[in-house]
């Protein structure tokens, strides 16, 4: 972008933005981490108020967390929104089987209208799509077309017609002929689509059909639907509460409400403290109420929460059992399915459906519990009713009641516990392993339970005071936008992964590769994940390295290159993605164990491994500094021969090498790879040099790319490149700036927040640091895309192209981490 263009981008930019300002401050983050342990255990807000949604798995799938309370009878609703509450018209399959005739050929006639006669067409049960163990008839070509035939009695007593459909991807839906949806773009879990009454009206008393064409544009195939009613609500309406405030820290989201003469605290606490692993692994998170009078007088005051057993649930069609009782300090509500299939299924978009939810809270708080329906739960607490109306069924809500008594000025504080029993977290190589926490097999939950209420206060004020520090040093770092951006990664990062225990006896702290493709323990994932592990537990990035080394020293793996990952989230028993990236993993591997060397101050780690480097550092020797075709971390972006940035990656890889050869004393090993390194530094600089910038291939100059991977270079202190290089490119960057960032590359306009905090930190200045990390933290504030932080997005829209709630965002923490090594 040149200057002038600059100037009016930035006059159009301020214009829009003082209309929006009040808006775009009231935002601190596009969805607001609420409980987060790990990729089950993982629960968010997707609105500003929280009052504006029901609360969501990360996935979208909704898993109510419903908070209500009585200030002296008049009662307010400040978490989550009620359940709405449908009754089936005609199932789905998730309810019911049921077939359909379909074809894959276009065909001849109004193939849309009810009379039409589809005699040629296939017979299948649905769904329908090309994941062979989640359907039951196959799709595999670009188009399909499908027509349903219905029975339905009695249209005119239907209260609000809803379409319940599950569709990947571009899709049009016709009801007797009358087009009643369309969408570009998939969905991920059933959606209820609101239809007019001129829709609702196609329906007719008998027979009726729903036709369907259905087009692959890229990804998977899914298509599954049924039609809905929404059943009136006659409940008494409840008045919102006002909310003040919302703030994020590290550990902790706050937030702030008016609730009539009663102001009131709530505060979500998920205690994830790395130099503690004991309780970084503790399944359990405080949801915390502090309540005082705001009018100088004394009110009675009981606060409620209604947490869903779809925490414990794959689809809310499964059956769950819940229960209550009591151990010597605490009241609990427990519920998980009936079927308990543990570890039976591999999937990115997908829940826990074995193992249990725990609501706890102590006997000290008097607190009363019990189970009902989901849809009978707000109901009950308005009428003050309290008695348990169901153990088992499907959508079943656990309830705890919290009377405050006589709340006066003096503010008041009492919690709840929320956790959750995996009983077996993950397969590794065909062996089933325990949550760390219960690595023996002899711990329970119960006792967690009761140590986090025994040690309440003293964990919270390790928390506040882990979130002031982590918020100073990366204000320190890199000032108030970038140490914004840090808060929001802390917990969406650790939440996307498990910790558990080898039977080798090593720690594994295992990422799931969330929504882009559901891989556990991806190498190019834990690369850009690395900087906040490295700054505050070294061990939890050996975790996400060991599995990898195991994979290849145990000859599972035979390859002179690394793994790209274990396996489909939760079972680890060997690679799963379609093809390997030699150059990329390898060198990955190599960066990560020399990051470890230089933050443990000693080279154990990578001496344990020795032999496995230097299999993958003789593989980038010979293949890294002109890489033919393959793909790189940005498999997004496709295949790529002679690519810049991958050379960059193999020739940090190979000085990494050698740096740590040198601190284990092997300095005839380390004299040799520093001096190929070096070598090959100038080759690599005439190959990218295209004049005012490098490109992104050695054989296109008229190309550019982010060289995000040169940031080792300097954190590390290889002091391989010249300073040249990183003042041209930062320079060049800067043009090339979008509203929302700097694109990838020059191939697109997409971007990756991750990989531009990155390039960020080696920005020659401060000022242009800041820079660089501005458009990033708009799109974290501004993004339409309302999920756990995005960081593969459009650079001009700020919309994301894929991807949510990854472990990445760990990687906003390099300049931090630069910071940390370079001053030792």
């Amino acid at each position: 972008m040149n200057k002038t263009n600059s100037l009016k981008f930035l006059g159009i930019l301020g214009c829009m933005l003082v209309g929006g300002l009040l808006k775009a401050q009231e935002r601190k983050a596009p969805a607001y981490p609420l409980i987060t342990h790990n990729t089950y255990f993982s629960i968010w807000s997707n609105t500003d108020k929280l009052t504006e949604s029901s609360t969501q798995h990360w996935t979208g799938a909704d898993q109510s967390l419903l908070g209500m309370i009585n200030v002296d009878g008049s009662i307010y609703r400040f978490l989550g929104k009620e359940t709405t509450t449908y009754k089936t018209i005609v199932p789905a399959s998730d309810e019911k089987a049921y077939e359909v005739k379909y074809t894959e050929s276009e065909p001849q006639g109004d193939w849309k209208a009810a009379n039409y006669t589809a005699s040629n067409w296939q017979t299948g049960a649905a769904p329908i799509g090309d994941d062979a163990k989640n359907v039951k008839t196959l799709w595999k070509s670009h188009d399909i077309w499908v027509r349903r035939t219905i029975n339905v009695a009695n249209p005119a007593s239907i209260n609000e017609l809803f379409l319940k459909i599950n569709h990947d991807d571009n899709i049009e839906v016709y009801l007797n002929g009358k087009k009643i949806y369309t969408k570009e773009g998939w969905t991920n879990s059933f959606q209820y689509i609101a239809l007019s009454n001129g829709d609702k009206n196609a329906l007719k008393a008998g027979s009726n059909v729903i036709a369907i064409h259905l087009i692959n544009t890229a990804g998977g195939r899914f298509l599954d639907f049924g039609l809905v009613e929404k059943l009136k609500d006659n409940a008494e309406k409840v008045q919102v509460a006002k909310q003040k405030s919302v703030d994020i820290n590290a550990t902790q989201t706050i937030y702030n409400f008016t609730c009539g003469k009663i102001d009131l605290k709530l505060t979500f606490t998920s205690p994830l403290l790395m130099n503690d692993l004991g309780l970084f692994a503790r399944p359990v998170s405080y949801v915390s109420y502090q309540v005082k009078a705001n009018d100088g007088k004394t009110h009675q005051v009981k606060v409620y929460l209604s947490a869903s057993s779809n925490i414990a649930v794959y689809r809310p069609t499964q059956e769950v059992t819940a229960t209550k009782y009591a151990t010597s300090k605490l009241s609990v509500l427990k519920t998980g399915t009936v079927e308990q299939p543990v570890l039976q299924k591999a999937s990115d978009d997908m829940r826990i459906d074995w193992g249990y939810f725990y609501v706890a809270a102590p006997k000290t708080s008097n607190a009363i519990q019990f189970v009902t329906a989901e849809k009978d739960a707000a109901d009950a607490f308005r009428k003050g009713n309290s008695a348990s109306t169901a153990k088992q069924g499907k959508m079943l809500a656990l309830n705890t009641i919290i009377p405050f008594g006589t709340v006066g000025k003096a503010a008041v504080e009492k919690y709840v516990e929320l956790g959750y029993d995996e009983i077996y977290s993950v397969q590794y190589f065909n062996k089933n392993l325990r949550p760390w926490w219960n690595t023996s097999g002899k711990e329970t939950m119960e006792n967690q339970l009761t140590a986090a209420a025994n040690e309440y206060k003293a964990v919270i004020q390790k928390c506040e005071a882990f979130n002031k520090t982590l918020y100073a040093d990366a204000l320190k770092s890199g000032g108030k936008e970038y140490a914004d951006l840090c808060v929001l990664g802390y917990r969406q990062s650790i939440a996307a992964h498990t910790l558990v225990k080898s039977q080798q006896g090593e720690i594994l702290w295992l990422s799931k590769e969330n929504n882009s493709g559901g891989f556990i323990n991806t190498v190019d994932v834990t690369y850009p994940s690395a900087p906040l592990y490295l700054i505050y537990n070294p061990q939890l990035l050996q975790g996400m390295l060991n599995g990898i080394f195991y994979f290849s020293e145990s000859g599972k793996y035979p390859h002179p290159w690394a793994a790209h990952d274990l396996g489909t989230y939760p079972l680890a028993n060997g690679q799963t993605y379609g093809e390997p990236m030699p150059v990329e993993e390898s060198g990955n591997m190599i960066i990560l164990t020399a990051a470890i060397a230089k933050a443990q101050g000693n080279a154990g780690y990578a001496k344990l491994h020795w032999k496995t480097l230097t299999t993958w550092v003789d593989y980038l020797t010979k293949e890294g500094l002109d890489p033919k075709t393959q793909l790189c971390t940005d498999d997004f972006a496709g295949h790529l021969a002679r690519n810049a940035n991958l050379s960059v990656k193999a020739i940090v890889g190979i000085a990494c090498y050698a740096q740590m050869a040198k601190t284990l004393g092997y300095d005839d090993v380390a004299k040799k790879y520093r001096e190929i390194a070096e070598s090959m530094v100038p080759k690599w600089i005439e190959m990218a040099d295209a004049g005012d910038h490098y490109a992104l291939t050695f054989d296109n100059k008229d190309t550019w790319s982010q060289k995000y991977n040169l940031v080792w270079d300097k954190v590390l202190n290889l002091n391989l490149f010249p300073q040249k290089i990183y003042d041209t490119e930062t320079k060049y960057y800067l043009t090339k700036q979008n509203r929302y960032g700097i694109p990838l590359d020059s191939r697109k306009a997409y971007t990756k927040n991750d990989w531009i905090l990155w390039t960020a930190t080696f920005a020659p200045t401060q000022k242009e640091f800041e820079a660089l990390v501005h458009p990033v933290y708009k799109h974290a504030i501004e993004t339409e895309s309302r999920v756990p932080l995005n960081d593969f997005y459009d650079s001009n829209t700020g919309i994301r192209d894929n991807f949510k709630a990854r472990s990445v965002v760990g990687g906003f923490y390099m300049k931090m981490l630069a910071d940390k090594l370079n001053s030792k």
